[in-house]
């Protein structure tokens, strides 16, 4: 008679799952021996619990499947925490088994108790504690079920105890239903006459685009509308894309912003770009999501149609008419040819420095047409955002909704994992690989091939820059590190380390010829400035103010070096 414990893997075996990210430890015992005893599921043992909540998230983002990790009790499971945020707010499919102590132990302040139900709860669709082996099938079924149906984080807490009991069930399999969903009539009217009764439309286009693509351009041809890109949107939307004017938000481009403001009609497809400051402040809004309860959510909307993009502008096509006026339009793709120069203008060698544009330029010319890029939060997203060239077959996945540091790495872990012979590319910040550094271990245990870029600033370097326009004195934020190529070559992974622009051309083209995990350590330029597509009256104020008190502060050698690394943008 099989336990719960094995019941668990065999149901997972059957629903397509193969692996598991995570620690052992004695609560799991029984979980991990199933997993040993049955050969169908691989363990893939990581040295953070949080990498392995990461690694879930990406293979569950590059798959579009159910995927799973799990943490032993206390300190284990609630090490997950981190990462199960980012799978529930990047709205991926991932299963945590969180261990607990024993049952008759619960409540007594036990070694290692913790509430596990209550920690778990903001971060999950899902959520419960079985406290009998006869519960776990059923329980089992419907987190599950929840993961799939809710594209989220479902919870199972299981003592160890309870793991070990033997149970009479017989597994099934658990799979995602397919389904179209279909704004009403009278709602697909309303937004075609809020369409059609306009000379300016533009579309603000994000990740619920995916899928979409030829319905996004037959619409932005039917309207003559510029589509700007939220930065979850870009893989899907940029590419073979006339219409294409860049992506808005704090990381975007001027002509993203001036398309969005010059429209008259904004049509939201699958967004949900959280900065309101960046929305139209006059425009009639129209926005299409297949959850209801987005609509209206980060500017008022005059029509919200719930419903999947593909199917929605498929509905929506026959309703509009054909716009003849293309000024709108000549004007936003002008503009984004101009803004384009000016960003590739950025990406170029220095005999003085090497800047972070140049090098993620060649790292983009240089990766697999099917790569799969993973930047840090920070500085890495910004040029992943500018640099990275998305063709349809690409893919860009980052904690781009809960923005935590340290992500790529352990996010290319569950990538490659996944896909083993397709490319996988981390963009590491120095400060977001060190929090996590022990995982280039797990690259090396489970022989995965990741490529993992450092931009080496020796700084936070993006907290640099939003001090900076907030007017403060860069504090707190450097960081002493070592040749991180060196670290790399002491733990089985080929290390590279460049200081000029003139060896990285080679540097990169060896670093991704290499056979098996390689790590390249750039020394980029420390005072790189992000420049956001507009400029607020406050944050030039707060950047004039942080020059003053640099000054006073006996730093002014910091702006002489800022001018020298920035001349480019700035004059």
């Amino acid at each position: 008679m099989p336990t719960a414990a094995r019941h668990i893997v065999d149901t997972l075996h059957a629903s397509g799952v193969q692996r598991v990210y995570g620690i052992p430890g004695d609560s799991l015992n029984g979980f991990t021996d199933a997993l040993r005893a049955s050969g169908t599921i691989d363990w893939v043992q990581v040295r953070h619990e949080e990498a392995a909540a990461f690694a879930a998230s990406a293979e569950s983002q590059l798959t579009g499947e159910l995927a799973v990790c799990a943490g032993s009790c206390g300190p284990g499971n609630l090490h997950l925490i981190n990462g199960l945020y980012d799978a529930q707010r990047s709205r991926t499919p991932v299963l945590a088994i969180a261990a607990h102590i024993p049952s008759e132990e619960i409540g007594s302040g036990y070694f290692q108790e913790t509430h596990p139900q209550e920690l778990f709860r903001e971060c999950s669709v899902y959520v419960e504690h079985v406290t009998h082996a006869e519960q776990m099938p059923r329980l089992l079924r419907i987190a599950m079920r929840e993961a799939l149906e809710k594209r989220g984080v479902a919870v199972l807490v299981i003592p160890g105890d309870v793991a070990l009991q033997d149970i009479k069930a017989e597994p099934q399999a658990i799979r995602a239903a397919s389904s179209r969903t279909i704004p009403a009539e009278g709602d697909l009217a309303a937004a075609a006459e809020a369409l059609n009764g306009c000379e300016r439309v533009t579309i603000l286009a994000g990740a619920g685009t995916s899928g979409a693509h030829e319905e996004l351009l037959q619409i932005a041809e039917r309207l003559q509308a510029p589509i700007v890109h939220a930065l979850r949107g870009k893989e899907h939307v940029e590419y073979d894309n006339p219409y294409d004017v860049g992506m808005t938000g704090l990381l975007g481009f001027s002509s993203g912003y001036h398309a969005m403001e010059a429209a008259e009609t904004l049509l939201v497809l699958g967004s949900d770009l959280p900065y309101q400051q960046f929305y139209p402040q006059d425009a009639t809004v129209v926005q299409v999501d297949v959850r209801g309860e987005q609509i209206g959510r980060r500017t008022p909307v005059d029509v919200g149609l719930v419903g999947g993009v593909k199917e929605t502008v498929q509905a929506l096509l026959p309703r509009l008419d054909t716009h003849r006026g293309s000024k709108h339009l000549d004007s936003a793709t002008k503009h984004y040819r101009r803004t384009r120069k000016d960003l590739d203008s950025l990406a170029t060698p220095s005999k003085r420095t090497i800047h972070p544009q140049y090098l993620a330029r060649l790292v983009d010319q240089a990766a697999a047409d099917d790569a799969v890029f993973l930047p840090d939060v920070g500085s890495p997203v910004v040029w992943a955002s500018r640099y990275l060239t998305m063709n349809g077959r690409r893919r860009l996945i980052g904690s781009f909704t809960h923005g935590s540091m340290a992500n790529a790495l352990s996010q290319g872990i569950g990538a490659s994992a996944a896909d083993p012979d397709r490319q996988v590319v981390a963009l590491a910040g120095d400060g977001g690989l060190t929090m996590l550094m022990g995982e280039l271990l797990t690259l090396t245990q489970a022989q995965l091939p990741v490529k993992t870029v450092v931009f080496n600033n020796s700084s936070l370097n993006f907290v640099e820059v939003e001090m900076k326009a907030a007017g403060f004195v860069n504090y707190g934020t450097g960081l002493t590190n070592p040749n991180f190529a060196d670290v790399a070559e002491a733990m089985g992974i080929r290390g590279i380390r460049v200081e000029s622009s003139e060896q990285l051309p080679a540097a990169v083209e060896e670093f991704f010829a290499h056979d098996g995990p390689a790590l390249l350590d750039v020394v980029t330029e420390r005072q790189e400035l992000s420049m956001p597509p507009a400029i607020t009256a406050e944050q030039a104020k707060g950047f004039t103010l942080y020059a003053i008190r640099t000054v006073l502060s006996g730093r002014g050698d910091e702006l002489v070096d800022l001018g020298r690394a920035n001349w480019r943008q700035l004059f």
